[in-house]
């Protein structure tokens, strides 16, 4: 078999060195986590052949524990191939991580038992829905599968999270607040920018959604000159809002080049306990020649002491206390080749020394400006 995955260079020479970051004063003193220790770095070529898919777009990841293996959804719209997962395997130690191997893809699953169509092919006055799934996660009750959406607001097409069942086959929808829900008017979701982050809490009873960036009623979006704010909500099992936190969204941390794009938002969520919850924080800024550089951030926000918020229809001029934040890792200072697109974290099995592993990914887009990585971090 031909080599299909390639180790990360030179600057991962690196790696061994610690990100220690002492919590600031406003933080409780209980936070587990000191810091992460990168291991290594593995990418998968670009658009690669698998069982007669494209690998990429990978943006979200999670660890199925009892088979030891990963879950990894591409976000491609079934404009490729349809909507689906892969699962594999990922060979890491605290010392070095040493691969990757795909070993199936599966198909997600419409109600009716259809696979999901593109927006070419869909009908959209049915119930068909063009997923852009941004975010996967195992059941730790039964090895089931909860996946989130963002819609696509250009044809009315809400966002949503929809459990299945361990091939990709649908179950249920998870009612979710309708203020997250997209709109003809400037209120709800925007476009391409709704559901990107989904954890289960500690205990497995419920669930955290984030959004990617501000609802339209909540203020304006990040730019390099002010921040912006989304909503984080946890929910029970049966959709019911238990609380909704507002988490304040860092300034975009360099300049795009004169008429180009700039944002940073949430692209993933991950819970630590019942009131701690990891956030990354992924910034694109476009140069001249429109590629991309990347700024990503690891928070730990605490929910303690901020304000439940669900009942506030519109932050822009509201009153109350945001979750507080603290800076756990900056990518940019491990000594990576690259910094890409990272949109998946998760939890991972117990390192042979005792502490927890994590695993992070990285979205490339089916682009050749940038590469799929994945990162495996001992966590301190």
């Amino acid at each position: 078999m031909p080599q299909l995955f390639r180790r990360a260079r030179a600057a991962l020479a690196l790696a061994s060195a610690a990100i220690l970051l002492s919590a600031c004063a406003s933080f409780p003193h209980d936070a587990p986590i000191a810091g992460l220790r990168l291991i290594g770095e593995q990418r998968i070529a670009l658009r690669h052949p698998f069982e007669g898919t494209s690998v990429g777009g990978l943006s979200g990841i999670d660890y199925a524990a009892d088979s030891n293996s990963w879950v990894m959804a591409s976000d491609d719209r079934s404009a490729i191939n349809p909507a689906r997962f892969y699962r594999a395997t990922l060979a890491y130690d605290s010392k070095a991580f040493t691969g990757v191997t795909l070993s199936s893809v599966h198909f997600f699953t419409q109600p009716d038992g259809s696979r999901y169509p593109n927006l070419a092919h869909a009908k959209l006055d049915s119930d068909d829905q063009v997923p852009d799934i941004e975010t996967i996660r195992v059941d730790p009750q039964d090895g089931s599968l909860w996946y989130g959406s963002e819609g696509n607001r250009k044809v009315g097409l809400h966002p949503f999270v929809r459990h299945a069942d361990r091939e990709g086959k649908y179950l249920a929808t998870l009612p979710t607040p309708a203020m997250l829900n997209v709109s003809k008017n400037e209120t709800g979701s925007r476009n391409n920018m709704s559901f990107e982050a989904l954890s289960f809490s500690s205990d497995g009873k419920s669930l955290w959604l984030g959004m990617e960036a501000a609802l339209y009623q909540d203020g304006p979006l990040a730019t390099p000159e002010h921040g912006s704010v989304v909503r984080i909500t946890r929910l029970d099992r049966a959709g019911k809002v238990l609380r909704q936190y507002a988490y304040a969204i860092e300034p975009v941390a360099s300049r795009p080049a004169p008429g180009r794009e700039a944002d940073n938002g949430v692209s993933e969520i991950l819970a630590v306990n019942d009131h701690q919850v990891l956030v990354v924080e992924r910034a694109g800024v476009e140069n001249a020649d429109g590629i991309y550089t990347n700024h990503v951030r690891i928070y730990a926000m605490e929910t303690e002491g901020a304000t439940d918020i669900q009942s506030i229809a519109a932050l822009a001029g509201a009153a109350y206390v945001p979750a507080r934040k603290r800076l756990l890792l900056d990518l940019e200072k491990i000594g990576l080749e690259r910094v890409d697109n990272i949109e998946g974290i998760s939890w991972g099995p117990r390192l042979e020394n005792g502490r927890r592993s994590l695993v992070m990914i990285s979205d490339d887009n089916f682009n050749a400006q940038q590469v799929t990585q994945i990162l495996a971090f001992e966590v301190l």
